[in-house]
Formats: C-alpha cells, sequence, structure tokens
C-alpha cells in the first residue's frame, strides 16, 4: 500500500536544493533543457508543463543553488509504471551528482505511490547519458518506440 506523499521540497546536505515545479520556473527550466541540448517539442509548451504540474506535481522536480535551476526532471506515472522525462542538468553544473540527487529523490517518490518500475527513453543521439542511467541501476532494452502527435 502507497506511503504517505513526500514533501515538496528537500534538500542533500551540500546538494543543491530539490522541490517541486512551480509555473514560474517555466522560463529557467526550458532554459536547462536547452543548454543541456535537449530536444524540445509542442509538448514541453508553458500550457502542456502547467498540464504535467497539475497531474503529477510531487513528480516534477527542480534542483536549486541559490536561486537558480540547475537541473530538471518531469517525471510521471501512469498508475502502472513510472516514466523519467526530460531529466537535464546544466553543463557548468553536470558531475556534481544533481542528476544523481534528482533520480534518487524521483525514485523515492515513485516508490512511495507504489510504483514498482520506471521506464525511460534515451534518444539515438544521445548515447552517451547511457552509461549514467547504467550507473544508478538501469538496463538498456532492444525495443522501438513510435509516437504519433495529435
Amino acid at each position: 500500500m502507497p506511503t504517505k506523499p513526500r514533501l515538496a521540497t528537500r534538500s542533500f546536505g551540500d546538494s543543491p536544493h530539490i522541490r517541486q515545479y512551480a509555473a514560474s520556473d517555466f522560463r529557467a527550466v526550458r532554459r536547462t533543457w536547452r543548454l543541456a541540448g535537449l530536444h524540445l517539442s509542442p509538448s514541453d509548451s508553458q500550457r502542456e508543463l502547467e498540464r504535467a504540474r497539475e497531474r503529477d506535481p510531487d513528480l516534477f522536480l527542480v534542483a536549486e543553488e541559490g536561486r537558480r535551476i540547475v537541473g530538471v526532471v518531469l517525471g510521471r506515472f501512469d498508475g502502472r509504471r513510472g516514466w523519467v522525462n526530460h531529466l537535464a542538468v546544466d553543463p557548468k553544473a553536470q558531475s556534481h551528482g544533481i542528476g544523481s540527487a534528482l533520480m534518487t529523490e524521483l525514485e523515492q517518490r515513485f516508490r512511495d505511490k507504489g510504483c514498482p518500475k520506471l521506464n525511460l527513453h534515451v534518444v539515438a543521439t544521445n548515447q552517451q547519458v547511457c552509461a549514467f542511467y547504467e550507473k544508478l541501476g538501469c538496463s538498456k532494452r532492444d525495443l522501438v518506440f513510435m509516437d504519433k502527435w495529435l
């Protein structure tokens, strides 16, 4: 049975402060995604991110150093599986454990919801990130991903 929801914010010692995304974070989050080289699509509009925040507010997380957003992850839970979308860390702040801290917090929040498994996609042009996810215990699977814009 799922436990009670986690607090909206959390700090990790000397690591950045991790908190839930707020609507006022939109520009900083988009900037972080662009700096990290993520491909942004129409589903990353302000309207769509607000819909994501409304559905899973406790799974849409940002990492801050001071008042500056340096990392972000958009988690989703479909009731069966957890999904990790758009994990990104500002290149100037990479290799300092921010991505790992975001994933650790997101994984715990998935566990708290009773989620037994998480899934994520890595685009072919970003294969170097696979080593990061493998260190966190993720495994590669040979799948064909298909989509359709509605």
